[in-house]
């Protein structure tokens, strides 16, 4: 377990000529929770309970878990089981009432949803509100698979993918979501269009990690200009997968402004949205962008 203090905002001016605390009042904190799951649900929820005591108490009014917080299956399979309908069921219970409990935005990474399939979820990422209320569901499109070596995935055996691109208007900006494998699809992160703050909790493998995890997250936050939070599986796992972790928080200028290489912990950093506007006001790339067809 790793027990490191969080990071500063404050500690951040960036080489741009733009103080990124200069409108103090709209600054607010938020974090990321890393994890290493294992299959027992109950005492997944449990760590997760912690270290979202943590974030809180740390000031963050926006708290994130990492993709499949609450369970990494002995095999695939084992999240079908205990899949729940939306609205009911111990994962998002807990979610209600741990959000409402610390008056704080829960973000749920990933909770395996009932699916059209029987044999599939899901793979569902939820935000609760500070009262508890589910304030939006976005099911994870894009589908991992994965074949080097000895390491073999496939996500669309057990996990039937979404079709809708997801934002909310929040009190900390709009925000877009994304689950992992999304993330190396740019296109899906145009089409928020403009957005504040982009969430991305993530189980990525240690081989995949290690190659491109924090290039993508900082390309997401410098093409759009806007923070990044992703919060990540990291460590070994019970069932013998071993996930990167890394858990950061990124500027829309690319700066890591908090991360957590390796073990069970946070990372805490504050966001200013007014900050995000002075950039594109300096930078307004969003506006130049041109589509050609081929």
């Amino acid at each position: 377990m790793s027990l490191k203090p969080a990071s500063s905002f404050g500690r951040t001016r960036l080489h741009n000529g733009i103080d990124p605390q200069s409108q103090a009042t709209a600054v607010v904190r938020i974090a990321g929770v890393q994890m290493a799951s294992g299959p027992n649900v109950a005492a997944n929820l449990n760590e997760a309970r912690r270290l979202i005591g943590m974030a809180a108490g740390q000031g963050a009014r926006l708290v994130a878990l990492p993709e499949y917080f609450a369970i990494m299956g002995m095999n695939d399979n084992d999240k079908v089981k205990v899949r729940e309908e939306e609205g009911k069921g111990p994962i998002q219970r807990f979610l209600s009432e741990t959000a409402k409990k610390h008056k704080i935005w829960l973000v749920g990474g990933s909770v395996p949803l009932v699916s059209g399939d029987a044999n599939k979820v899901r793979n569902s990422c939820l935000i609760y509100d500070d009262k508890g209320k589910l304030v939006v569901r976005y099911d994870k499109i894009h589908l991992f698979g994965f074949d080097m070596g000895k390491e073999h995935y496939s996500e669309e055996r057990t996990i039937e993918p979404g079709n809708e691109v997801k934002v909310i208007d929040s009190p900390f900006g709009r925000i877009g979501l994304s689950i992992c494998y999304d993330l190396r699809f740019p296109e899906l992160y145009r089409a928020m269009q403009n957005v504040d703050l982009i969430l991305i909790p993530s189980a990525f493998t240690e081989t995949t990690g290690k190659a491109h995890w924090e290039t993508l997250i900082r390309a997401r936050a410098i093409e759009h200009l806007a923070y990044v939070l992703a919060p990540a599986q990291g460590g070994y796992h019970v069932n013998g997968r071993e996930t990167h972790g890394d858990s950061m928080i990124v500027d829309p200028w690319g700066v890591v402004l908090d991360r957590l290489p390796r073990g069970s912990g946070v990372v805490v950093a504050g966001i200013n949205p007014e900050y995000v506007q002075r950039l594109r006001h300096s930078l307004p790339a969003l506006t130049h962008r041109m589509v050609h067809k081929c």
